[in-house]
């Protein structure tokens, strides 16, 4: 049964009684929807009982309900992506995959609740069910763009998904999977978000970035990631501030990464800035901006921020990724649309000259930075509107409670 956004809202006043839920999250983005995820658990269960595998945003939300120590691992111990780095850590991956079944079995969950990361999570996903555990997941495994197979797992071991895409909506209907529709976590994300409830000035003043005209960097949540776009981005800046001294950038720093990871790419370069902890207030205020194709693809759209989206990954992982991947964009903003709203770099296309032009077409053509613009207010209007996290956890508590004697 497919329940709607409107139909969970009203829901959102009725208290269940307390129980255990057990999540995880094994990157940033799974960190963020995961902390969003427990206010809406704690928003209808007032006496939940959370463990998890997340980071300090889940910690966090955590510490302002309960005590004790609900955070089991951080994400930054565990994300593994690609196909070579999976093989080449297989040895660290199964004793985390160790770990977080006994662990499971030993503290007895009403719920096992899987956000994305579905490497890892199907297995325990396996796991859980084998052991008569109820399965959530929230966040589905992008399934509709690369190993349909999984959905054979899926419907062996997962007793409900919790989807935040429409596109999504008629590909698990399809598939005969029970799901629920809850909307996108990012748009209460980025509202909520504390650089976009203050102005420029006082973003400044906290921040200490100057004022001048800026380009926001955004290279990836991965050590992998950040070693293989930052030197592009690097060279692209070069240039681009020959031509325009007035002009800095602003590398919105991951929160899995150090100050190390980026030093090695900006030494020399007093105009490229790097801040942690800020990437809304960075996207905000910024005259455009360079993304991986993730989830900050998506955030840039709903803040507003004309974009390039660019991604280059080992060539071996790239070359298999040819051959399985199955949707027509990388980034979810053209994913929404079903159309290229903005423009995408990947792989071989990701050089210095490509993002000269565009970025000059960006800043410079304001027909096509305002059909930019205009095609993020239609993503908008297809996601949705606010309460995201209320609808997924209460439907979450919801469907628990209906499984648990």
């Amino acid at each position: 049964m497919l329940f709607s956004c409107s139909t969970i809202t009203l829901e959102k006043s009725v208290i269940f009684a307390s129980m255990k839920y057990y999540i995880i999250a094994g990157e940033a983005s799974g960190d963020l929807h995961g902390s969003n995820l427990m206010r809406g658990i704690y928003a209808h269960d007032k006496e939940a009982d959370i463990r998890f595998w997340g980071g300090e945003k889940m910690d966090g939300v955590y510490k302002e309900q309960q005590n004790g120590k609900g955070l089991v691992r951080d994400y930054r111990d565990t994300a593994v992506m690609g196909y070579v780095e999976v093989l080449l850590k297989g040895a660290k991956i199964a004793r985390n995959v160790k770990e977080c079944k006994e662990d499971i079995e030993s503290w007895k969950p009403d719920a096992v609740i899987l956000i994305d990361y579905p490497g890892f999570n199907l297995k325990i996903a396996e796991f859980a069910h084998n052991k008569g555990f109820k399965v959530f997941y929230y966040i589905a495994p992008k399934v509709w763009a690369s190993r349909e197979g999984r959905i054979k797992k899926i419907k062996a071991w997962v007793d409900r998904l919790f989807i935040i895409f429409p596109f999504e909506v008629p590909y698990f209907q399809s598939k005969e999977i029970p799901f629920t529709y809850v909307g996108n976590p990012l748009i209460d994300a980025i509202k909520d978000s504390p650089a976009m409830q203050e102005n420029r000035n006082e973003f400044l003043q906290r921040t200490g970035l100057p004022d001048v005209p800026w380009i926001a960097l955004l290279a990836g949540s991965r050590k992998m990631e950040t070693d293989s776009m930052l030197p592009t981005y690097m060279a692209f800046a070069d240039v681009w501030h020959a031509d325009n001294p007035d002009c800095q950038f602003v590398i919105a720093a991951a929160p899995g990464r150090s100050m190390d990871d980026y030093l090695k790419h900006i030494s020399g370069r007093p105009y490229v800035k790097v801040v942690f902890g800020e990437t809304y207030g960075i996207l905000r205020h910024s005259q455009a901006a360079i993304v991986n194709s993730g989830t900050a693809s998506l955030e840039a759209a709903l803040i507003g921020t004309p974009q390039i989206v660019s991604y280059k990954v080992n060539p071996i992982t790239a070359a298999i990724a040819r051959r399985i991947v199955k949707v027509k964009y990388a980034s979810l903003a053209n994913l929404i649309l079903d159309r290229p709203a903005v423009k995408e770099l990947l792989q071989e296309d990701f050089t210095l000259e490509n993002l000269v032009a565009e970025m000059r077409r960006i800043t410079e053509d304001s027909t096509y930075r305002q059909k930019m613009l205009a095609d993020y207010s239609e993503i908008k209007e297809k996601l949705g509107g606010e309460g995201a996290y209320l609808v997924a956890g209460g439907s979450i508590v919801k469907s628990t409670s209906e499984a648990t004697p």
